[in-house]
């Protein structure tokens, strides 16, 4: 499922992540739910929705690291 806002994202993602991260995340979740929808497009036994939580989280690693407990943005 799509999210509409920030507010709407998992709370693993909006506890750890900051805002402009949260809006990386679901940009990309929310593309890779349209693109993967289709299984043959997806590799392996993944779900869309598993398929799009990875896309969106390797997304966030583009442009985030984790320094200790916080994600900040690379330089």
């Amino acid at each position: 499922m799509p999210y509409k806002t920030n507010k709407d994202l998992p709370e693993n993602v909006t506890n750890v992540l900051p805002s402009h991260a949260q809006d990386i995340y679901r940009e990309a979740f929310n593309n890779a739910w349209h693109q993967y929808a289709d299984p043959e497009k997806r590799q392996g036994d993944d779900t869309l929705e598993d398929t799009a939580r990875k896309v969106a989280w390797a997304a966030v690693k583009h442009k985030y690291e984790k320094s200790g407990d916080k994600w900040v943005a690379k330089k």
